[in-house]
């Protein structure tokens, strides 16, 4: 069971987390609640930073901030070393809150607008990602009317199948984010024909929840090849690579348990390989881990409502939250783990299907999973879920978007409060 690394079992058999017991935390501040171990998410940071810092100096990690992004979470990261990706004027003006470094921001996203584009050059953004050829006409416009020099990397699209679900994999030829690579030496000649823009690279993402460290070496092949071919025909040398993120985390006791650091030794060495057989220059390398930074150090509390017995077929414990505040099990078919925070260290003796109280039936978190005896009111803790939980939650059925609180040192602190009925209705007219 992966726990954050705070977590364990106390003596009365309770969950505690960050030096707070889950039951209580539960008490304080409601349910459904999101919690966020801070130690966890600290040393995931370092992991990236280090390692890098080992295998190759010449780096920078950034958070992927779609996986987690308020203003809490980006100042903890920050805190940490790491720069910031962003993809919406939502996430860049939630990074200037946060007082985030803007010359270790980069802007993502597949459709900018132009308002967007402007409010990242005013913001002063460091690099932005083109994921088009339109996209950098509009880059360079902005450039121009602004008086600027932007930065500009070229997201390409590699063309190779990272084996993962198919709603998080970017990086096949069939996919509407990127620059197809057979255009990618027509998109930087684009660009270095444009005013205010300077060439700083190639960026790739192959997709996320990724396992095995070939595809991240297919993806730098083709990358190297293009940066070979971009330096042969126009004399340029790309200063920077980014990888993109997509290392995967350990949701079940089923999946692997991936290393960080074996992930970025080898991608390091792949780089080094690439650059020596194509006598490049060895490039700033950048990589954008999101979920491998932040999934572990979450954990969801529910309170148990009715349990619900099928006589020969299932038994159901509804909770408080559900699809409206997780819905990767309905989405992707995610899978998590669980345990009773007010019963951990009693042994499992029932399968439990936990089911939310959204009006879907596919609004289940998780299927057939042992557990002790639950009783109404009992609290539910499902493990690694600090990536896209609260980014993708949603107001369906009305029900109201939880707390966010993190704990560190026997003390919870309030990140995000929960949101009201009035808040429902703020919009309304």
């Amino acid at each position: 069971m992966n726990l954050p690394l705070s977590a364990k079992i106390k003596d009365n058999g309770t969950l505690e987390i960050g030096g707070c017991d889950a039951a209580e935390l539960a008490a304080e501040f409601g349910t459904p609640l999101y919690v966020i171990d801070e130690l966890t998410v600290a040393k995931k940071c370092r992991l990236y930073t280090d390692a890098l810092k080992k295998h190759y100096p010449d780096s920078l990690a950034i958070f992927a901030s779609k996986a987690f992004c308020v203003s809490g979470i980006l100042k903890l990261v920050h805190e940490q070393g790491l720069g910031i990706d962003v993809s919406t004027s939502g996430e860049l003006y939630t990074a200037l809150k946060a007082s985030c470094d803007m010359e270790k921001l980069f802007f993502h996203g597949n459709n900018k607008s132009v308002s967007e584009i402007a409010f990242g050059i005013k913001s002063g953004v460091g690099t932005f990602i083109a994921d088009n050829t339109d996209e950098i006409g509009m880059i360079s416009q902005e450039a121009a009317r602004q008086g600027k020099e932007v930065r500009v990397m070229l997201r390409i699209n590699p063309g190779v199948e990272a084996h993962t679900h198919d709603f998080i994999r970017t990086g096949m030829t069939d996919s509407k984010f990127g620059i197809p690579k057979e255009e990618a030496l027509k998109a930087v000649t684009l660009l270095k024909s444009l005013k205010g823009l300077e060439f700083a690279g190639l960026h790739s993402h192959i997709g996320s929840q990724i396992f095995e460290k070939q595809s991240f070496c297919a993806e730098i092949d083709v990358l190297a090849e293009l940066a070979s071919q971009i330096k042969k025909s126009l004399g340029l040398d790309c200063a920077g690579l980014d990888l993109g993120g997509g290392i995967g985390i350990r949701y079940t006791s089923q999946d692997e348990d991936p290393s960080i650091e074996d992930f970025v030794e080898c991608m390091a060495a792949r780089i080094k390989d690439n650059c020596r057989r194509h006598k490049l220059k060895e490039p700033h390398l950048i990589l954008e881990p999101g979920r491998s930074i932040i999934a572990e150090a979450g954990v969801t509390l529910y309170e148990a409502g009715a349990v619900k017995e099928i006589p020969g077929i299932r038994k159901y414990v509804l909770v408080d939250g559900g699809m409206a505040d997780n819905p990767r099990p309905i989405l992707y078919q995610a899978k998590y783990e669980a345990l009773v925070a007010n019963k951990a260290g009693q042994k499992p003796q029932e399968k439990y299907t936990i089911a939310g109280k959204a009006c879907e039936s596919g609004d289940i978190l998780i299927k057939d999973i042992k557990l002790p005896r639950i009783e109404r009111g009992d609290i539910i803790a499902v493990l690694c879920t600090g990536a896209y939980n609260y980014s993708m939650a949603s107001n369906y059925n009305r029900l109201i978007r939880p707390a966010v609180i993190g704990v560190k040192d026997g003390r919870p602190r309030l990140i995000v409060r929960r949101e009201s009925n009035e808040d429902l209705v703020r919009n309304d007219l």
